[in-house]
This record gives C-alpha cells, sequence and structure tokens, in this order.
C-alpha cells in the first residue's frame, strides 16, 4: 500500500465529516479524562492509606480525674494500673505485634495538647486533668483490634482508639468517588466507540462510489479499510491528547499548586505519577478507535 495515498484518503475522510470528528475529539477527551481521574484517584487512595498505615497508632488512654467511665470508678489511673499495661505491652503476648510504644505522663501529654492544638485550647484543660497515654505502633496496623480487646475493660483504662478508624470515612469517600469516575468513563467510552463506528460508516456510505471504484480496479480490502481505520484513529488520538493534558493541568495545578500547600500533611499524587497516565490513555484511545472503526468499516464493506 502507498502511504501517502492511504493518508491522503484518511485526511479527505476527515474534512468531509469535520463534525462528527469533532464530536469524537471531545467524547474520546471527556470520558479519558474520566479514566484518568479514576487511575489517579486509585493512585492517591494507595498512598494515602500506605502514608497513615505506618504512622497510624493505637491510643490507651489512662484514667484522669475527668473520668466517669465504669473501670474509672477510682479515679486517676494508679502507678500499678500504669505499670500492669505496660507489663502487657511488653508481654509475650502483645510484644510480637508492637513495632514500638510511647508512654505519656499526663504533663507530657497536656504539653503535647499545648504545642498541638495551641494555648487556648489547652486552657480548657490543666495537666493534672490530662489522663496518662500509651501511644502503640503495630507491625501490623489491621491488627489494631488486638489492641483493643486486650485493654477494654481494664480498670484504669478509660478509652481505646485506633486511629485509622478515622480514615475509614476518607477512604470510602475517596473509593466510592473513583467509583463514580471510572462509571462515567465507561458510559462515555460506549458512547465513544458507538460515535466512532457511526462516523466511520457514515463516511464509508459518503464516498461508497470511491468504494465501488477501488473494489473493480482490484483493490484490497485492506487497502480499502485502512482509511477509514485511520479517521477513527486521528481523532481518538487528538481526544486523548487533549485528555492527556487535562491531567497533567489537572494535577499541576489543582493538586501542586493548591491542595499540597493546603493539606501538606498528606503525600499527593504529582506530575510523575500524571505522566505516567498520559501515554495509558492514548493507548486505550487508539485501540478503542482502531477496533471499533475497523469493526464497523468490514461490517458495511460485507452489506
Amino acid at each position: 500500500m502507498r502511504l501517502g495515498l492511504v493518508l491522503g484518503e484518511a485526511l479527505q475522510g476527515l474534512r468531509r465529516n469535520a463534525s462528527m470528528v469533532v464530536s469524537v475529539i471531545l467524547v474520546t477527551f471527556v470520558s479519558l479524562t474520566f479514566v484518568g481521574a479514576a487511575v489517579l484517584m486509585q493512585t492517591q487512595i494507595a498512598k494515602t492509606n500506605a502514608y497513615f498505615q505506618d504512622r497510624a497508632l493505637v491510643d490507651v488512654y489512662m484514667c484522669s480525674p475527668l473520668s466517669t467511665g465504669d473501670t474509672c470508678a477510682d479515679g486517676t489511673a494508679s502507678e500499678e494500673q500504669i505499670e500492669a499495661v505496660r507489663a502487657e505491652l511488653d508481654g509475650p503476648t502483645l510484644s510480637p505485634l508492637i513495632q514500638g510504644y510511647t508512654y505519656l505522663s499526663p504533663e507530657e501529654a497536656y504539653d503535647s495538647i499545648v504545642e498541638n492544638l495551641g494555648e487556648d485550647y489547652a486552657s480548657l484543660l490543666t495537666a493534672e486533668q490530662t489522663s496518662a497515654e500509651f501511644h502503640v505502633n503495630l507491625v501490623d496496623p489491621s491488627q489494631s483490634d488486638v489492641i483493643v480487646e486486650a485493654f477494654t475493660g481494664v480498670d484504669g483504662v478509660e478509652e481505646i482508639t485506633d486511629q485509622l478508624e478515622y480514615l475509614d470515612p476518607l477512604f470510602a469517600t475517596l473509593t466510592i468517588a473513583t467509583y463514580i469516575a471510572i462509571g462515567i468513563a465507561a458510559l462515555m467510552l460506549v458512547s465513544a466507540v458507538l460515535l466512532i463506528a457511526t462516523t466511520i460508516r457514515l463516511s464509508a456510505y459518503a464516498r461508497r462510489r470511491e468504494v465501488a471504484i477501488m473494489r473493480l480496479v482490484g483493490a484490497s480490502n485492506r487497502f480499502i479499510q485502512t482509511p477509514f481505520v485511520l479517521e477513527g484513529v486521528f481523532a481518538a488520538f487528538i481526544g486523548a491528547a487533549l485528555a492527556g493534558a487535562a491531567v497533567l493541568a489537572g494535577v499541576h495545578f489543582g493538586v501542586e499548586r493548591y491542595l499540597v500547600n493546603e493539606m501538606y500533611a498528606i503525600p499527593w499524587v504529582g506530575i510523575g505519577e500524571a505522566w505516567i497516565v498520559v501515554p495509558v490513555l492514548i493507548v486505550v484511545g487508539v485501540a478503542l478507535a482502531a477496533l471499533s472503526a475497523g469493526f464497523a468499516i468490514r461490517r458495511w464493506l460485507r452489506a
């Protein structure tokens, strides 16, 4: 096949069906943008989860003078009760699960509140009213329920909290948003495939006389089909490139320029991850366009 002739036929078809080609580009652009967003959101969930799992603690709060629970009937936790908790953490049952732990006396816990929350909030308490705390870092954060169960109902222990539980709503929200983006992307991709197939059939119908002449002079089916397939591929490539540009712009301006500054404690996806997604979008867009256009023109030629 002569490459120049095939490309010329493809470009001529693009000019004849400009409005449909623009529609294909837009639908491909929107659908692949959602695909890229879904991929990056899933990457963000994985990064955030890994980051907080390495840092999430199980906090064991000892009784303070303000505690009112059944395990705090004697008021502030005694030194014996604190040492009993420490011995349990160092014991043969729990120590294999624990990477390390930190003990804060009431005075140290109060200083931590002042440092993290400021003097205004800390003024609501005094050091004597603050409870002693154990901050436990687990080897496997998913086994936090073992620590919770071990100290539930123990005298002198007011509360046991798992910090990962506070992050579950965040992960659930991000996961739901990912599923929504995937669903919208799937619907838009189906629309793009159908639109590409329709565009190719209309282009073939508009050039039916040329196709008939090529058949009469002995042109192969491959030679006839290739320009039509290239029409869909060119349009999808432009839409995929625009989607890649939108993903890069979104990460650069929305994440690196805004979210990183506003919520710097969270590790965000960066432009490096976005550049990995761009070729994936282009490959997906071109592959779907080639398959749908090839299928459409083959059916039309058989008819």
